[in-house]
This record gives C-alpha cells, sequence and structure tokens, in this order.
C-alpha cells in the first residue's frame, strides 16, 4: 500500500515516519516533505503543494490513503478535492475546517451548542476593538480570526500590549495572517485563568478515538516568558488531564462538538484538536479548536503510539472507529524545538545545520523547517527540529532529549532548557 502525507513540518515528518513503519505499507510520500524527510531512506519527498496536482499524483500513484497535516491544506479544500475522486483520504472538509480557520465561526459555534469556552466579542473595525479593550481592561486575549501557522494569539497581559496587537492584526497583519472573506478581523476574549493542555481525537464523523494527552510550551523562552509562538516544546502524557479532566472534556467539548457539527449538516472528520484551559477545580474550558494535529505534540504522541497508524486511519476513513483501541508505551516521550535566528517574527533561513544524533529506540530528530541543498541541511523555516525522547519520568525523558541535542549545531540556534517543567514541578 502507498500512502500521501501532505505537509513540511514536524508534525509531517513525524506522521510519515510513524506510518512508514506499518506492515502493510509499501511506500510513504511526503509532499512538499522537508530535509529530513528527503534524507529518510523510508519517505520519499513529492514537490507539489497544491491541491488538484496532489489529487492527480494521488490518482496516478494509486496512492492507498492520504493523511493531512497542516490546516492551509485544509483550508484550501483538499479534502473535499480528493473525495470528489473517490480518493480515500483523513481530515476535515473546508466547511468543517472553518472550526479552525476561523476563530469567530468557532466561537459561535460553542456558543450556539452550549460548548464551555471564554466570553467574546468579534471586531473588524479598529477603533471599536480598542474600545472594547479599554472597557475591558487587562489580560485580554486577542486572536486574529484566520489562518496564522499558530502565531495569530496574543495573550496581552497590558493594555498596551492589546492595543498594539489589535493593530498588528487589523492594520498592517504583522502577524502574516491569511485572512478569511471579508478581510481582517479580531476575536477579542476573556483571560482564562488555569493551566493550558491539548486534548486531541481522530473522528470519522460519528465515532471518537483520543490520543494520547499532551502539552506544550507556547512561550518563545525559559518559565514562560517572551512571545507567543507555535510551540517550542512539548510532552505527553499530560499531568494536568486527570481521568476526571478527561471524562470532562469528552462529555461536555468533543462528543457536543462532534454531534454539533454533524447536526449542523457539517460532519467531522479528521483530527480534531482542542486547546483546553484547566481551572484550578479541574473544569476544562475550550481555548480553540485546530483541525489537524498539533505541533509538537504530534512528536512525542507518535513517539509513544504503539498501535499501527496506517489500520487506524484505514478505520477512520470507513467510518468504524468504534471498532479501534489505541496501545501506547508507558513511558513519558518529551520533545525540545530548536529554532531558528530571528523566530517567530523574522527567522533566518540557509544556515548550515550539523551534529544530528542517529536515531534511536528512545530517540529522534523530527526536523521542520530544513531543506537539503548542496549536499548540506539547512535551515528553512522558524521551528527547525523537535528532539524527542522517550523515558520512564518525565524527568528522564527531559534528560534525554536534552542529552540528544548537545551535538547539534547551527548559527543563532534558540531552545528552551526548562520543556517538561510544569510536570516535573507537579
Amino acid at each position: 500500500m502507498k500512502v500521501l502525507v501532505l505537509g513540511n513540518g514536524g508534525r509531517e515528518h513525524a506522521l510519515a515516519w510513524k506510518l512508514s513503519q506499518s506492515e502493510r505499507v509499501s511506500q510513504v510520500y511526503v509532499a512538499p516533505g522537508n530535509g529530513g524527510t528527503a534524507q529518510d531512506p523510508r519517505l520519499q519527498n513529492v514537490n507539489l503543494s497544491d491541491v488538484k496536482p496532489l489529487a492527480d499524483f494521488a490518482q496516478a500513484e494509486k496512492i492507498t490513503l492520504t493523511v493531512v497535516g497542516p490546516e492551509a491544506f485544509l483550508a484550501a479544500g483538499v479534502v473535499d478535492e480528493f473525495r470528489s475522486r473517490g480518493l480515500r483520504i483523513f481530515g476535515a472538509t473546508k466547511a468543517a475546517a472553518q472550526l479552525e480557520s476561523s476563530k469567530a465561526f468557532a466561537k459561535d459555534f460553542m456558543k450556539r451548542h452550549g460548548i464551555p469556552t471564554a466570553a467574546y466579542e468579534t471586531f473588524s473595525d479598529a477603533a471599536a476593538a480598542h474600545a472594547y479593550v479599554d472597557a475591558q481592561g487587562a489580560p485580554i486575549v486577542i486572536k486574529a480570526d484566520g489562518l496564522a501557522a499558530g502565531k495569530g494569539v496574543v495573550v496581552a497581559m497590558t493594555l498596551p500590549e492589546a492595543h498594539e496587537a489589535i493593530d498588528w492584526i487589523l492594520e498592517d497583519n504583522k502577524l502574516g495572517v491569511v485572512h478569511n472573506e471579508g478581510g481582517a478581523r479580531v476575536v477579542i476574549e476573556q483571560f482564562l485563568q488555569g493551566e493550558e493542555a491539548s486534548f486531541i481525537v481522530l473522528c470519522d464523523g460519528r465515532n471518537v478515538v483520543p490520543l494520547a494527552t499532551s502539552q506544550d510550551h507556547k512561550r518563545l523562552l525559559d518559565k514562560d516568558e517572551g512571545p507567543n509562538t507555535g510551540g517550542m516544546g512539548a510532552y505527553s502524557p499530560a499531568p494536568v488531564v486527570t481521568p476526571n479532566v478527561h471524562a470532562k472534556a469528552m462529555h461536555e467539548i468533543i462528543m457536543p462538538t462532534i454531534q454539533g457539527m454533524a447536526r449542523d449538516g457539517v460532519p467531522f472528520t479528521g483530527f480534531l484538536y482542542a486547546g483546553l484551559m484547566i481551572d484550578e477545580h479541574g473544569q476544562p474550558r475550550t481555548v480553540e479548536f485546530n483541525t489537524r494535529m498539533g505541533d509538537p505534540e504530534t512528536q512525542p504522541i507518535m513517539m509513544r503510539l504503539k498501535s499501527d497508524l496506517f489500520e487506524v486511519l484505514m478505520h477512520a476513513t470507513e467510518g468504524t472507529l468504534d471498532q479501534v483501541e489505541l496501545q501506547w508505551d508507558r513511558r513519558v516521550a518529551l520533545g525540545v524545538v530548536m529554532a531558528a535566528e530571528g523566530y517567530p517574527l523574522n527567522p533566518r533561513k540557509g544556515d548550515v545545520i550539523t551534529g544530528l544524533p542517529a536515531e534511536t529506540e528512545d530517540a529522534m530528530v523530527f526536523q521542520a523547517g530544513t531543506v537539503e541543498k548542496d549536499g548540506q541541511l539547512q535551515t528553512n523555516g522558524g521551528r527547525v527540529l523537535c528532539v524527542t525522547a522517550l523515558g520512564e519520568s518525565v524527568r528522564t525523558a527531559q534528560q534525554r532529549a536534552y542529552q540528544a541535542l548537545t551535538g547539534i549545531q547551527f548559527a543563532g540556534m534558540q531552545y528552551r532548557q526548562d520543556i517538561g517543567y510544569r510536570a516535573i514541578k507537579r
């Protein structure tokens, strides 16, 4: 069987790596892929990134299963195109992907279906947004209503930060948001207290199978300081997601979302990622939805998954997820992101990367913003690598991950020294 993974990040490298381990899979293509997928003999890059040529390729190569990594492909309607040609693909339709591609759509959906989330208002007029922020005070959360590669959220601890974020999104688009039809909009939300966790499930339109819980570190610098990023590291499982929190998340958030989408005539298939804020009483509320796996959460989750991912996703595309029970490595997996100079706003490209360790049974370097050029591996994006390791405890996994990255070098590299500290503190 041949499999195609769409995307070029660390998430896609991890998915492709896991899919290649299936006995039934003879070839895994990654489109367009990165330097890491180019160098892995089990994988093959395909230099395509537009929807129709990808569907043509899948038809010509008789691809059995296509798996969508990033949100941009979903928002572009890749699932609709593949399905219209009778091609098997796992992901959300363009309409269902609005849960991620439009923060306003998601908030209105949650309000309509009684799914716990923060109070909010939506604005396209900057003056009105500024006035609202002045009236509400800080801290407050400003979100771009569009795709922004994980950087479209500003948690403003002061009023000047909030006003700056509104101008960034509505006036000069410093965050590089791909705005929805009707132009730039911001969703302004109440600031929620608590600890955040990533709750990711597989959906076939009706049935749901939760993946292992995980937690990422959004801020650039140690002790959760500095600007928000797409994620500087992650670990699985997340101790903050107790069995009680897990049950509440499934009962109050995940199932009402799947049932609500079906009732609205937009059945949800694919990965559904609920970013949860869990308060001191163990009550989860939805910070946001993503309609794909998280990055860097995918890397630790795939390290822990013992089940055959290909078999699981075949069930998911047949509507038979109720027949699936996932098997997990009981150990902790932890990944540390190594980012480029200038990340998150102006990452530098073209720096040579050396000293990558060989893959072992309990450590793996998943590549993201990399490219193979003139026989060298070079930086080609903001988040460059995710060095991921397994260990009997969070501390052991942490030590192994940091040990694995000691030899890696590229000019201007930046990474946090404290990934997993919240779990260790617990």
